[in-house]
């Protein structure tokens, strides 16, 4: 069954309002964000390369983690209908395979002439540890709205 959701209008947002999204990162998420971004860099996907790199362990992609803050920000706050008009980002540490990541999106500020938000985009790893740091700027719908979440086709992996 899928999920409903609703949006926060510019209206409803408050500074210092946030939200939490939390998920474990796979082989399988590494395998589909190389396939769906077509970055084969080995230090995804090779262990034998990785093991020679500074990290000595297969890395997840660091725009993987940067994803994870477009859903929280697309499905979470502000939601649905919120169209991202900038993002600055700083990778502070590696994200392994296993790590389980919690994004945090706070809002900053409000920008009540052209209707758009600042929002504080930081993800953790499982040891509270600042994995992504950074700043969005969005422009959130000014209407309520609420939808039914479509569903997401299953992959399985061939290789």
């Amino acid at each position: 069954m899928n999920k409903m959701v609703e949006n926060i209008p510019y209206d409803e947002l408050v500074v210092g309002q946030r939200t939490e999204l939390v998920h474990t990162a796979t082989e399988e998420d590494v395998k589909l964000f190389a396939a769906a971004s077509g970055d084969t860099n080995p230090a995804h996907l090779d262990a034998e390369y990785a093991a020679t790199t500074q990290f000595k362990q297969v890395i997840v992609h660091g725009m993987f983690s940067a994803g994870l803050i477009s859903t929280a920000i697309g499905t979470q706050l502000p939601g649905i209908g919120t169209i991202y008009l900038g993002q600055d980002l700083q990778f502070r540490r590696p994200v392994y395979i296993g790590d389980t990541l919690t994004v945090s999106i706070t809002v900053l500020e409000k920008n009540d002439d052209k209707k758009w938000v600042t929002l504080e985009t930081l993800v953790t790893n499982q040891k509270g540890e600042k994995v992504v740091t950074g700043k969005a700027n969005v422009m959130p719908p000014t209407q309520k709205i609420e939808r039914t979440l479509p569903n997401i086709p299953q992959v399985n992996f061939v290789d």
